[in-house]
């Protein structure tokens, strides 16, 4: 016991994460006073009580450390919590037993070797256990229970032939023995498998218990409470953050619009995945839980999606089938086009294609949910929270989506993707977290925003610097070039490409680049260079380096050499091109031709200042100094792209005299 009366749990962990909570954990245990407490009542006053809720309500946890903690062993004579699974352990060199289920229970109940129980009924037992009375000598309530219930109705047909005998022993129990009562729990989706008993087995005396997801106020109280017996707390509004975070479901359809759900309920199985993988995360000397400790590292996505990872790993593993199949199901089978969840029936054999082995597996950890609906059993996802963990358990496969989207420019989906990829990604994976601050770089490009863009690609670079990912800083410094290249920012954008092809020097692309801010800072013969060595290493054709490397050969008087590549991107000619071949067919003699594709590009330069002056040096070369002035007056005003400085003075020259 703790100085605050709690009791820790083996690890020293508040929360139990994934499991059942033990009698043992009742220290532990919070949020299910009330529910304890009507329980244990309705128990001890009525022949028979049934307990039922959905899967990972929390059932089998209320009953170990909420409801026999509260009934204390001096008022009743509980025994063990039982189950009726039938163990195929049990069957061995045992005598035939008139019901496995008989026989599981009492082994539940008794650590006698199988062979010694095989021959008793359930009446059997309980007679030979001496009689407890009370301080007035009145005999107490005996109390027996079965957790998980709905075994009952679960097994193979060599154990459905064993239900009618249970049941009739247990009735006969019951009827001899005027103290005892019986508690059943199970999920809810089989209470019509019930019903025939309930008659027999109550006697006249039956109560129903429907166990619910937390209240907001119950899930805050389990929230905080266990931490009662720690160096920790919660500070102002951080749990309530949490329950928040848990009431809040996010769904995406396939067209990538965003719907958000609040829930009024929290379900207790997600609480404690949550919470502790939240204690976990925390740093050693984290004393108070804060609101930004809250925002930091309870990534309920994340977890959720952690879960889910584990879940269908353990599940794959058992029974032989590859994880990447089970997840693909999932998606097919229990989530609509509307990012909904959807349904499936279990068939004799199989579930949408699935065997049900696998599908009763996904149920017992919590990943799929059923009910039985028009004399069939139906599944479907546990909660609507976990839509977006098993859309995106990976989310590397988000980053591509992302990356997909902004090809498209779809800038909002992109950044959704993004994001969610960020959520559902561990906290410590750098690699997750550089290539989604990359693609927020990309997005604040699209939707015109440089320096949000910026900030975004010097985060990136830092954390592939921290992951020694050369090529990831590369290909983000490229990014940060070519941005630098489009606001006119040229020497800043041959420093980040510079660097860039320093540290991918196989990015064609980004060389080419690199050429072109050369080339605007009046360095083109550096241009040159670095076209010339891409064009030297790679077997493509490169038709942009082909494109630049030609109208840079032009505008340095070389038509021969400008030609020849040139010639080459006739098929793909932007304007731009078709004034750099002008010029080039001009300086060559060859003037018809020059004249008309000048004249081509003019048509469609708009306020392209390279087009147009290239177009005026082809008119001087043809002697229309007129046409040439006019152009070259033209090229000087161009904004899209504007003139680099050094052939700005170029252009001013072919301007008249001012009088």
């Amino acid at each position: 016991m703790t100085s605050a009366g709690h009791v820790q749990s083996e690890t020293g962990q508040p929360y139990v994460g994934l499991r059942a909570f033990r009698q043992q954990d009742r220290g532990l245990f919070f949020g299910r006073e009330r529910e304890a407490r009507e329980i244990a009542t309705l128990w001890q006053a009525d022949r028979l009580t049934v307990m039922y809720g959905t899967s990972g309500v929390g059932k089998t946890s209320l009953l170990h450390a909420g409801v026999l903690p509260f009934l204390g062993s001096d008022r009743v004579d509980a025994l063990p919590v039982g189950r009726v699974a039938p163990d195929p352990a049990l069957l061995v060199s045992t005598a035939p037993v008139r019901s496995v289920y008989t026989l599981s229970l009492l082994s539940s109940w008794s650590a006698a070797p199988p062979a010694e129980l095989a021959g008793l009924t359930i009446r059997d037992f309980l007679d030979r256990r001496p009689a407890r009375v009370d301080r007035y000598d009145d005999p107490i309530p005996t109390l027996i229970s079965i957790d998980q219930a709905e075994e009952m109705f679960t097994g193979a047909p060599y154990q459905e032939s064993d239900l009618e005998e249970f049941v009739a022993q247990l009735a006969d129990a019951l009827q001899a023995n005027a103290g005892l009562r019986l508690l059943l729990s199970m999920r809810q989706e089989y209470l019509a498998s019930i019903v025939p008993f309930e008659r027999v087995l109550g006697q006249g005396s039956r109560s129903w218990f429907h166990l619910l997801p937390f209240r907001r106020e119950t899930a805050l109280e389990a929230i905080r409470r266990p931490l009662d017996g720690t160096a920790r707390r919660f500070g102002d509004n951080a749990a309530e953050l949490l329950v928040d975070d848990l009431q809040t479901v996010t769904i995406d359809n396939d067209q990538g619009e965003r719907t958000v759900l609040k829930v009024s309920g929290v379900e207790p199985v997600q609480l404690q995945v949550v919470c502790s993988a939240l204690w976990e995360s925390l740093p050693p000397e984290v004393h108070e839980i804060t609101v930004d400790h809250v925002r930091l590292y309870a990534n309920v996505d994340r977890f959720l999606t952690g879960f889910c990872r584990r879940m269908l790993k353990e599940v794959a593993e058992r029974h032989n089938v590859p994880e990447g199949s089970i997840r693909s199901w999932l998606k097919r089978a229990f989530i609509t086009e509307h990012g909904t969840r959807g349904t499936a029936y279990e068939g004799l054999h199989q579930t949408s294609g699935m065997p049900n082995a696998v599908v009763r597996a996904l149920e017992d950890r919590h990943i799929l949910k059923a009910e039985y609906r028009a004399g069939a059993r139906w599944y479907e996802l546990q909660h609507d929270r976990l839509i977006a963990a098993i859309r995106h358990t990976d989310p590397e496969t988000s980053l591509q989506a992302a990356r997909t989207a902004l090809s498209r420019a779809q800038w909002a989906h992109a950044r959704e993707l993004t994001e969610d990829a960020v959520r559902t990604a561990e906290f410590d994976d750098l690699g997750v977290r550089a290539g989604a601050e990359a693609i927020f770089g990309d997005v604040a490009v699209g939707t015109g925003e440089p320096e949000t863009a910026r900030r975004h690609y010097d985060a990136a670079a830092e954390m592939f610097a921290v992951l020694q990912r050369a090529d990831g800083v590369g290909r983000v410094l490229a990014a940060k070039g070519r941005l630098s290249l489009k606001l006119g920012d040229f020497s800043e954008a041959v420093s980040a490409l510079s660097a860039a092809v320093a540290r991918v020097p196989g990015d064609t692309s980004a060389q080419t680049d690199l050429a072109r801010a050369f080339w605007h800072v009046g360095q083109p013969r550096a241009a040159l260079i670095v076209l010339n060595g891409a064009l030297a290493v790679t077997g493509e054709t490169l038709l942009d380096a082909l494109a630049l490397r030609g109208a840079i050969l032009a505008d340095l008087d070389q038509p021969k050499a400008a030609l020849r590549d040139l010639d080459l991107v006739r098929q793909h000619q932007q304007p731009a091109t078709l004034a750099a071949r002008a010029l080039a067919l001009a300086l060559a003699g060859r003037f018809d031709a020059a004249e008309q594709e000048a004249a081509d590009a003019i048509a469609n330069a708009g306020h392209d200042g390279p087009v147009l002056l290239r177009a005026a040096r082809v008119h001087v070369i043809l002697g229309n100094a007129g046409a040439a002035a006019a152009l070259a007056a033209r090229a000087v005003r161009a904004d899209d792209p504007a003139l680099p400085e050094h052939l700005r003075e170029q252009a001013r020259r072919l301007l008249p005299e001012p009088d």
